[in-house]
């Protein structure tokens, strides 16, 4: 298999050690993917685009759950940490552009190359047609260029020291990550839990021109003072 080590020059430097991609092999295999459509509760829906969302999820806690443990994310060969769950357009109010046009089946050339930082075929595929398809002039290369781009130009800081802090909440993990990237305050982001207080998603936002933003206070999160835990995996 052809090995894809993300970042890996970068890793002397402490805030990118426990965050991002350390270590992914992709699949040559073709990826199984099923069409991804527009349903009652989640139908077509064209609106103007007033920002956008960047949407990374803690891999560790991912895995944790057992419908994980056998997806090649999951898999003991490879490391993550943050991956992207998807860039996702915002509307000029509470409702949100989705599936704006009809999509086939993602050409395996753009899964391959982008599968090692949204480590999954079928939801590469349900970014590109609900999120990416609302996106005007773009195909699914230029969509996962853009949104692997602003993926990868985030520095994290060091998860595994941050986990062990004392009474951690919210808004400091908000404060560590602004910390580590220019141009970026805590107001910036949402950090989303499980049910149970655990980290499970950081969703950064972006104005039209795909710079930081402050976040509309309707986007939801927790508040800053909500306690939370970090999921370590075996680290």
């Amino acid at each position: 298999m052809k090995r894809m080590l993300i970042g890996l020059a970068m890793l002397a430097a402490p805030q990118l050690v426990s965050g991002q991609t350390l270590q992914c092999t992709a699949p040559r295999a073709t990826q199984p993917i099923r069409p991804d459509r527009p349903t009652d509760s989640q139908p077509a829906r064209v609106l103007p685009i007033g920002g956008y969302t960047l949407a990374i999820t803690w891999s560790p806690q991912y895995c944790r759950d057992p419908k994980g443990e056998s997806s090649f994310q999951c898999n003991s060969a490879n490391r993550f940490g943050f991956t992207l769950h998807g860039l996702w357009p915002d509307g000029e109010g509470r409702d949100w552009p989705q599936y704006c046009r009809p999509t086939p089946i993602l050409p395996q050339a753009v899964v391959r190359h982008h599968i090692c930082a949204t480590p999954s075929a079928q939801l590469m595929q349900h970014e590109w047609a609900k999120h990416g398809t609302c996106m005007a002039g773009y195909s699914p290369s230029r969509y996962f260029q853009q949104s692997n781009g602003l993926y990868h130009r985030l520095r994290f800081p060091d998860m595994a020291a941050l986990s062990r802090r004392p009474a951690l909440t919210a808004g400091d993990i908000a404060a560590a990550l602004a910390a580590t990237n220019r141009g970026m305050t805590a107001d910036m982001m949402r950090v989303t839990a499980t049910r149970d207080g655990w980290l499970d998603e950081i969703w950064i936002c972006l104005n039209k021109a795909f710079r930081y933003s402050r976040c509309p206070v309707h986007q939801g999160g927790l508040a800053p003072s909500a306690p939370v835990k970090i999921w370590r995996g075996g680290r």
